[in-house]
């Protein structure tokens, strides 16, 4: 059996519904595997109609086939939730609704029912409540792997890992260790190798402006440079420490596939520059293949049919190009 995906619907007042139905608008001019949406099927009609689509939506059971993912019925897999209009403010009323899409689609994943799962645009900050830092963390506490997991935002010219996620700049140098960034890249080199069929080559970046500290021994001395001289023992293409301000300028000079910063921002913010929403977000580390678009819930935009899709459509046509 050729398995299917699943798409978590995500936070019900967000873009997520608007680029789940341009996706599956869009479905013709992409090969894609077979997909069936988690979530609400009330919720989705009543987006619908505000957003004046005309879409058949298809509910499916637990016991799907591949053929019921067929035909020209978005096929959902029904997780129940009530709103009374189409957008409201993001609270904590959703919290339950996404936690039970993210279980039904683990549940899924253990039974051994789909290759993998993509999740729509969540807020952190309402569904967590500062008790993960985000998706990526949450995932990886759910199975016991915590510290494990990897974010890699992934295109196909170049994706880029930072060492540390969403935490305060005041924080990272103590959350950086020589331990953590070779674990961290010996996964995304084992990730590439096992399902792109690519020995990639790493930039990893300083964390100090120019590379440059007035203490005696720099996080660059201290641990990066160790880092670095660890992975090449073990035969990892790997350069570095890297200057921060001028990676994104050589990268192709140099033939990188993936460049490593130590913090969020310091490797997004240059790459989101670059590929705007030609991206996907990647969590290695699991028994799994998990991605969501590498954007938010652009509340900004709510209702207004503006939203881009095609970094949904870009997560979907992934699962196309792994083993």
């Amino acid at each position: 059996m050729n398995k299917p995906i699943a798409i978590i619907a995500g936070e019900p007042n967000s873009i997520s519904s608007e680029i789940i139905f341009k996706a599956w608008k869009l479905k013709k001019k992409y090969f894609h595997k077979p997909f069936f949406i988690i979530g609400s099927i009330d919720l989705l009609n009543l987006q619908m109609k505000k957003l004046k689509y005309k879409i058949k939506i298809k509910k499916i059971y637990s016991n799907f086939t591949n053929k019921d993912l067929t035909g020209n019925k978005l096929p959902v897999y029904e997780v129940k939730y009530m709103q009374k209009k189409p957008f409201e403010e993001i609270s904590v009323k959703s919290n339950n609704y996404i936690f039970k899409c993210f279980d039904t689609a683990l549940e899924f994943v253990k039974e051994k029912k789909i290759k993998g799962f993509i999740n729509c645009p969540v807020s952190k900050e309402t569904l967590f409540k500062n008790k993960y830092q985000g998706v990526t963390e949450y995932l990886s506490k759910k199975i016991s792997k915590n510290n494990e997991e990897v974010m890699l935002i992934y295109n196909k010219k170049l994706s880029v890992s930072p060492i540390t996620t969403h935490i305060p700049l005041v924080k990272v140098p103590k959350k950086i260790n020589k331990k953590k960034i070779i674990s961290k890249v010996k996964i995304i080199n084992n990730f590439y190798k096992k399902f792109l069929n690519k020995k990639p080559c790493f930039a990893i970046l300083g964390l100090n402006p120019h590379n440059f500290s007035t203490l005696k021994k720099s996080n660059e001395i201290k641990l990066i440079k160790n880092a670095i001289i660890n992975l090449k023992k073990l035969k990892i293409k790997v350069l570095g420490p890297i200057v921060a301000d001028s990676s994104f300028m050589i990268y192709n000079k140099y033939k990188f596939d993936v460049i490593v910063g130590m913090y969020h921002d310091q490797v997004l913010t240059p790459f989101k520059a670059l590929y705007n929403f030609n991206a996907i977000n990647i969590t290695l580390g699991l028994p799994y293949i998990r991605i969501s678009p590498d954007h938010g819930v652009a509340k900004n935009i709510l209702g207004k049919k503006i939203a881009n899709p095609y970094s949904l459509i870009e997560s979907i046509k992934f699962f196309n190009s792994i083993k």
